[in-house]
């Protein structure tokens, strides 16, 4: 992408009635710089560009401004919830589903997890790429991250590399509820944690 500042550059100068010289010598560039980047012949190093920045008292949101995105948001309402049921009592609702792998970066997964009395989720024989993050809700869970277990009661926080084996299970009388996190996702509806 090339990103076109000489535009703007050029207006604020000649608004505050500045030649390039006096431009130039305020930057600490050449002369030929300014009126190369003014007319988009040269796209300025970050440097360069703070350097004319501060020269012209420009800020920097405004020379910015036109790079601004709409961002992707997804809005899942609580009676939309994608929902998949695991045997053992496990019910998962999907909150969110963001593969940002294709644009080259992390993407996410997240749900609100209902584990009945005795059940458990998770694996004792794999983990898998990436990262959890969990908050109990509701009830009582132990969790298991490879050879360690952990007691977590409501209000308490987990988070940890998910490329051990590791398993939730609900520890309590009543029903274990949880809000988890996964990144990057594993694309499958209730195969986290």
């Amino acid at each position: 992408m090339h990103y076109r500042f000489g535009e703007k550059i050029r207006a604020v100068r000649e608004r505050r009635s500045l030649t390039l010289k006096e431009v130039a010598d305020r930057a600490g560039v050449s002369e030929s710089l300014v009126s190369q980047i003014e007319r988009n012949r040269v796209s300025p190093a970050i440097d360069t560009l703070l350097s004319l920045a501060e020269a012209l008292d420009i800020d920097l949101e405004y020379l910015f401004s036109d790079f601004r995105r709409e961002r992707a948001v997804q809005v899942v309402h609580s009676n939309e919830r994608p929902t998949f049921t695991r045997p053992g009592g496990v019910l998962y609702e999907r909150l969110a589903q963001l593969d940002a792998a294709s644009q080259g970066q992390e993407g996410i997964e997240a749900y609100y997890i209902t584990i009945e009395k005795n059940g458990k989720t998770g694996g004792r024989e794999y983990g898998h790429t990436g990262w959890e993050l969990g908050v109990v809700v509701e009830g009582t869970a132990e969790l298991t991250v490879g050879t360690k277990t952990y007691r977590l009661n409501p209000g308490d926080s987990v988070s940890f590399r998910s490329d051990a084996p590791h398993v939730l299970a609900n520890d309590g009388d009543g029903p274990l509820k949880v809000f988890w996190i996964i990144t990057p996702p594993k694309g499958e509806i209730g195969s986290g944690v």
